[in-house]
């Protein structure tokens, strides 16, 4: 038997390395919130070329939640807020 543990993890809390995690503030409904992987998720977004707000804001919001946890009644202020940041992000 061994005692090495798979993958990767946080000798601290057992989760995801501190390294592997890349929070930007956002103002979410007026409120400075850490969205973690947001660069990561704006470029994907950006690389699938949609054309209407509504499928970019669709494809942030549930991008955004495979990292984060988004609270179902502020999805629309989170929609917002990544907006912003998608239309203030040169590419």
């Amino acid at each position: 038997m061994t005692n090495e543990k798979e993958g990767d993890y946080c000798t601290i809390c057992g989760g995801i390395k501190p390294e592997a995690i890349k929070i930007k503030t956002v103002l979410v409904d007026g409120k400075e919130t850490g969205i973690n992987q947001l660069e990561l998720i704006v470029a994907g977004v950006r690389d699938l070329h949609l054309e209407s707000d509504a499928a970019i804001r669709a494809e942030l919001l549930r991008r955004a939640g495979a990292f984060n946890y988004i609270p179902t009644k502020k999805k629309e202020a989170y929609g917002d807020a990544l907006m912003r940041e998608y239309k203030a992000t040169p590419g």
